[in-house]
């Protein structure tokens, strides 16, 4: 038998009044962040680049040697 219960709570609103409601709620905490100043976006800015670069760099010198190490492997026999 299917069970027939009334809500006993409010319903729902529709939608639009709750994405109404959530960008309400976003852009009043927007308004509380603190924001960092321009000289602090350059210097962390500068600090991933940095790391970005060094990475770069050992991951292209691992897969050199690597590349050397297969090539040096898979010619002994033809020499």
């Amino acid at each position: 038998m299917a069970n027939n219960q009334k809500d006993t709570g409010a319903k729902k609103p529709n939608i639009f009044v709750r994405a109404g409601r959530k960008l309400k709620e976003t852009f009043s905490e927007l308004k509380r962040v603190t924001w960092p100043t321009f000289p602090k976006v350059v210097k962390a800015t500068c600090v991933v680049l940095v790391v970005v670069v060094a990475f770069t760099v050992v991951v292209t010198g691992i897969n050199y040697g690597l590349q050397e190490l297969l090539n040096l492997i898979t010619n002994i026999g033809q020499s």
